[in-house]
């Protein structure tokens, strides 16, 4: 940030999936002045993964949500419709937000151009938020185990110890120019919450995302998990979690962990701890991430 917009609310980005993409929004959302959301496009499972086998598109479900937590308290009805799922009939187990933007991509024949019109339909202002794919195209996510073996598919690898290395193929898919632009120019970039391999990496590796992270003006925060997962963390501390983005040529250059929650290990960068989670809660709290968050600013 430029000493001109020293007072400005800060621009800031957020990448990754999932729920945990979700709250990192709704948390940014309290400090910055516009949000970014740069959400990974690779998940094959439930509602998505039935809309992926018919139709040749990036996945939508994580977008989805990030749409939601975007539009906040916007007070359009299909905000809160947009998790909707169908009963019943020949689209059971739909969300309803997932046919829209599945709806909107055939129509426009434009991935980006649907997740925008999605966006203004439940309230976004353009001005201050938006989401955007990591890819236009749509992609597998394959991960590298030790001992050499290899797994296809985000589920397969959401349920796989031992992960090496993930990458998103075809190598050569589309970003959004504007996803490049805004993590360039933006004065933090926000990694997690979520799934290492599935959520944060599964965006950030994309080739052009990757390249834009390393030439990114803003500082990069990774929001390391409360807790390893069973199957694709399994025994990590906040040290292996560092590893593994490290191993992808990504280098936080601060990491925010829940105190107490995880071990720290060695990690060779600079660590944040803060309560980030509500007693009794298993997950971050948009209140007090967004707290730390906008002190790490800069």
């Amino acid at each position: 940030m430029s000493a001109a917009d020293a007072d400005a609310p800060p621009h800031v980005v957020a990448v990754g999936g999932g729920h945990g993409l979700a709250v990192t929004i709704r948390a940014v959302r309290r400090y910055a002045g516009r949000t970014t959301a740069v959400v990974a496009t690779a998940d094959d499972g439930g509602s998505t993964g039935r809309l992926r086998n018919a139709i040749d598109m990036p996945a939508p479900g994580d977008l989805r949500r990030c749409i939601e937590a975007m539009a906040g308290e916007s007070g359009q009805p299909l905000t809160g419709a947009l998790d909707y799922r169908f009963a019943g009939s020949d689209v059971e187990g739909h969300a309803l937000g997932n046919l829209l933007l599945a709806g909107l991509h055939s129509v426009t024949g434009d991935f980006v151009a649907a997740v925008d019109a999605l966006s203004v339909l439940v309230g976004v202002d353009p001005a201050r938020g938006r989401v955007l794919p990591a890819t236009v195209d749509p992609v597998v996510l394959c991960a590298e185990v030790a001992g050499g073996c290899h797994v296809t598919g985000q589920v397969a690898i959401t349920r796989t110890v031992g992960i090496q290395r993930v990458v998103v193929k075809p190598h050569d898919a589309g970003v959004p120019p504007e996803a490049i632009e805004a993590l360039v120019g933006a004065d933090q970039v926000v990694l997690g919450p979520g799934s290492l391999f599935t959520s944060v990496l599964a965006a950030a590796v994309v080739d052009g995302v990757r390249d834009a992270l390393e030439r990114s003006a803003g500082r990069r925060v990774y929001v390391c998990n409360v807790r390893a997962e069973a199957g694709e963390t399994r025994g990590y501390d906040v040290a292996a979690h560092v590893a593994a983005l490290r191993r992808h040529g990504i280098e936080p250059d601060v990491v925010l962990a829940q105190r107490g929650a995880l071990p720290l290990g060695d990690l060779g960068v600079e660590v944040v701890e803060a309560d980030l989670v509500r007693p009794q809660a298993r997950v971050h709290d948009p209140v007090l991430l967004g707290a730390a968050l906008a002190d790490l600013v800069g």
